[in-house]
């Protein structure tokens, strides 16, 4: 390789946004490293708000009787508002047991007390359990076992004693 080819390789690879480069030959090796940091992919989720789905049900035919889905949303946030909602204190993925032959650690109608453990949260390969802060009865699960979680994201429904 002679001078005019490695500089059009510098060129190249200052212009293609590749941070490294190595080519090896016979006799012959080349490594280029640019100083410029790795672009930084963030994925992002919104999260929905319940209130979108009110306008939705105002666009509907005035022949479509809006009272009936009314009712149901509103008794369904009403036998919510008596359950505790234990949430994720991290960003991880969900498991709902120790390993896939374990059992789980809980399941729904379960009597919990302070200090049962409710799940692992894999983090960074760190397993975190997640122990709970309420005594109870296990109601709802609401994340499926190996799926991911944000913080504050509501994992289980409890039913306080």
């Amino acid at each position: 390789m002679d001078i005019k080819q490695i500089q059009d390789l510098i060129r190249f690879v200052s212009k293609s946004g590749v941070n490294e480069v190595s080519i090896e030959q016979k006799d012959f090796k080349i490594t280029i490293k640019t100083n410029e940091p790795a672009p930084t992919v963030v994925n992002a989720t919104i999260p929905t708000a319940p209130a979108i789905a009110a306008p939705q049900a105002a666009a509907l035919p005035a022949a479509v009787p809006a009272a009936a889905p009314t009712t149901e949303h509103v008794a369904a946030v009403t036998d919510t508002t008596n359950y505790i909602t234990v949430k994720s204190p991290m960003i991880g993925t969900f498991y709902r047991s120790a390993s896939p032959e374990k059992p789980l650690f809980v399941n729904v109608g379960d009597e919990i007390s302070t200090g049962t453990v409710l799940c692992i949260i894999e983090a960074m390969k760190l397993f975190n359990e997640i122990e709970s802060e309420v005594s109870g009865r296990i109601v709802k699960v609401l994340v499926d076992n190996a799926s991911p979680v944000e913080y504050d994201q509501p994992l289980f429904l409890v039913e306080p004693k």
